[in-house]
């Protein structure tokens, strides 16, 4: 099969197109013909030797962590069937025309295959947050990087559960932000400022930007409590919490899916790439300015 790999740790041009081996399920795994990948901050991270220590992988590597696509083989008790159309967790690296997985859910027929790998860990990040947090009816919470894929499901999600949400974003986001049910800020210099010109209080703080906003939300709340990131490793000198992993919930994952699929639910998505792009896709990731979840469209 085709998978895009790296054979040794360096920048995005290490990435290469090879033939590698068909994957085969073990127990309670599948094989999925993969359909779209999703892209994350991690992939490139795991790929330029930044996360050797916590994340060690063998060499040629294969990254991905989430996936589209349709079930082509299934190992004992797995609880898929060859055909079933399905979207999760990787176990192997979801770059490749073929991966293995096992927390998979079933995909809505209206859920297109980029939407469904777009899925699975800005949901899980994105719900693990606002658990994190606590999050519900009458709180005051404030998203940084409300227009990216983490921050927008977040804002949803909030909103849903009856919040009141201020989304910091940057100028071209503001209308989307304000789409999405909560009242825009610009980030940057002044935060502070602006935060509490359309709010009296910040009750909680969700980081998925990780542009340096910590001591500003260490401000507007008076302290650590009740602020959680996902993407500024300054939480840990700053006593605050860094969320990296939750638990992996299909049936979670699936009402997700189905929010979507109804239009209940929107995705931020960046243009799609080609498997032969994973290196421009790692390039637009670093930038830290995708304007959403990257996908790479593996299969028609």
């Amino acid at each position: 099969m085709r998978a895009m790999q790296f054979n040794e740790f360096g920048p995005a041009e290490h990435l290469r197109v090879a033939e590698a081996p068909v994957p085969e399920p073990g127990p309670g795994q599948v094989r999925v013909a993969v359909r779209a990948a999703g892209v994350n901050p991690i992939d490139w991270k795991i790929r330029g030797g930044f996360m050797t220590a916590t994340h060690p992988v063998d060499l040629p590597h294969v990254p991905g962590l989430e996936l589209a696509g349709v079930v082509d083989a299934v190992g004992e008790g797995a609880g898929f069937a060859p055909g079933d159309e399905v979207f999760g967790w990787s176990d192997s690296g979801a770059y490749a025309e073929y991966a293995l997985a096992t927390l998979l859910a079933a995909k809505p027929a209206d859920l297109s295959w980029a939407d469904a790998a777009a899925l699975p860990v800005a949901g899980e990040t994105a719900l693990r947050g606002l658990r994190v947090l606590d999050v519900g009816a009458g709180d005051v919470l404030l998203v940084y990087g409300a227009s990216g894929a983490v921050g927008s499901l977040a804002v949803q999600l909030a909103v849903a559960r009856g919040a009141v949400v201020i989304g910091a974003t940057g100028a071209s986001g503001d209308e989307y932000v304000r789409s999405l049910g909560a009242v825009p800020v610009r980030y940057g210099e002044g935060l502070v400022d602006r935060v509490r010109a359309v709010a009296a209080k910040v009750d909680a703080v969700f980081d998925a930007a990780g542009f340096g906003a910590l001591p500003d939300a260490i401000e507007l709340r008076g302290g650590t409590g009740r602020i959680v990131t996902i993407a500024d490793p300054a939480a840990f000198a700053l006593g605050i919490e860094f969320s990296s992993g939750g638990p992996k919930d299909p049936a979670l994952l699936a009402d997700l899916a189905d929010q979507v699929a109804a239009g209940k639910l929107r995705l931020t998505r960046a243009p799609s790439h080609p498997l032969d792009g994973a290196a421009d896709a790692h390039r637009l990731s670093e930038t830290g300015h995708s304007g959403g979840k990257i996908i790479l469209e593996i299969r028609p």
